[in-house]
């Protein structure tokens, strides 16, 4: 047998594995931008609703998602990915601070808290691949203001129920009568 049909074996034999290692490759990567495009979209679908449960679920998720692939033993994260965990450590940082939203510097507060996340969103952005401005990030979204007065009457509610339980306020319970005449009916 000569040289090239050695070659030729060799290939053969070759070219499957090299081609299903190939496609397990797109699949990693595929996977991966994928679940930083969850992130990404959960985010910007609550940026306007920042307690809700899928927001921080998505925040809380970063770390993991934006750590980059891990390959014989050594993390080979993109700068756009160091960049992500940067400004993901900062507004954890500000998010870990407790802040008197009472006092006098409660805008100022808010206002770094509103500056930190659209650095978050930016450069989660840039590493995906979307241009946003800053001011799209941080004012284009709705969010009906029967949802603000819902969430502050639920807010309302669950304080007074406390209350009751603990035993800082009385439970007043009127019969059916009283409670009509007060109705007007």
């Amino acid at each position: 047998m000569t040289l090239n049909d050695w070659l030729i074996i060799g290939a053969t034999l070759t070219g499957p594995i090299l081609a299903v290692q190939a496609q397990k490759w797109v699949e990693r990567s595929r996977e991966a931008r994928g679940r930083k495009l969850h992130i990404f979209h959960s985010l910007m679908a609550t940026r306007g609703s920042r307690l809700s449960p899928d927001h921080v679920r998505a925040l809380n998720m970063i770390d993991l998602s934006f750590y980059g692939p891990v390959r014989f033993g050594k993390n080979w994260r993109s700068k756009a990915e160091r960049a992500v965990l940067a400004a993901w450590k900062e507004y954890l940082d500000h998010l870990s601070d407790r802040h008197d939203f009472e006092g006098p510097n409660a805008q100022a507060i808010l206002a770094r808290r509103d500056e930190l996340f659209v650095n978050l969103l930016t450069t989660m952005a840039a590493d995906l691949g979307y241009e946003f401005d800053r001011v799209q990030l941080r004012k284009s979204w709705y969010s009906p203001v029967a949802h603000g007065e819902l969430e502050e009457r639920q807010g309302q509610l669950l304080i007074a129920a406390a209350e009751v339980f603990q035993g800082r306020r009385p439970l007043h319970i009127a019969p059916m009568e009283q409670q009509r005449q007060a109705a007007g009916q």
